[in-house]
């Protein structure tokens, strides 16, 4: 268990010097618009009916993704299966529940960088992943710069790994999204991206929970993205 999780911090911290630099700059900014308030809450895989069925089905695909019949890929049922993992190891687990909480805070981390709200990110992220957001907001702030990020849409929500190590759950998902990033320097000067054009990004963000910790949140713990 403990090795599994000092590899996934020292893969993450090894990656995250070149992420923050290339993508915080140009993709997590500060949302234009009326924003809401950041939640005080973080994800929850609960829900009413927890109690009633254990066992976790896989969701129907979004309607952009082009899937013929409907057979489970053998990744699918490698999904299927760590889920259910899980869903042993937490009787209160809930994947709807889960990706719910999940589409929640990716918008509430884009948000809350954007603002320089580390009391929500504190809340959200494991202890690596804030250091290095803290670190960002920070040399960002020392630069007078400023990023404007509008997430025009998050199109889909997809578990692609999950499984368990000890007493651990550990899930990846895949966001698709479409978002409007601005960076403009202390002169409110563009020197990144355009207000009127759109960006098609898929991420990966991966979240982990103690199954047997009175804490029901999950927490990122790493991140990587196909743009």
């Amino acid at each position: 268990m403990g090795e599994g999780i000092q590899f996934l911090e020292i893969v993450f911290f090894a990656m995250v010097a070149v992420f923050i630099i290339l993508r915080l700059r140009s993709v997590l900014g500060r949302r234009t618009g009326h924003e809401r308030p950041p939640a005080k809450t973080a994800i929850h895989g609960r829900s009413a009916n927890d109690d009633e069925n254990n066992v976790v089905a896989l969701p129907d695909h979004g309607p952009e993704e082009d899937r013929s019949g409907d057979e489970r890929t053998p990744e699918d049922e490698v999904v299927a299966a760590g889920l259910n993992e899980i869903a042993a190891a937490d009787r209160s687990f809930s994947l709807e529940g889960f990706l719910s909480g999940a589409r929640t805070a990716y918008d509430m981390i884009l948000t809350s960088f954007a603002g320089g709200d580390t009391d929500t990110l504190r809340a959200l992220l494991d202890d690596d992943v804030y250091s290095s957001f803290q670190r960002a907001i920070g040399d960002r702030e020392s630069r007078g710069e400023t990023l404007e990020t509008t997430v025009v849409a998050v199109k889909s929500t997809d578990i692609v790994e999950a499984h368990t190590r000890g007493r651990l759950a550990e899930l990846t998902v895949k966001f698709v999204s479409e978002i409007v990033n601005v960076t403009r320097d202390s002169g409110n000067n563009i020197i990144s991206g355009h207000e009127r054009a759109v960006q098609d990004l898929t991420d990966y963000w991966t979240f982990v929970r103690d199954t047997r910790a009175g804490d029901p949140n999950w927490k990122l713990v790493a991140t990587r993205s196909e743009n």
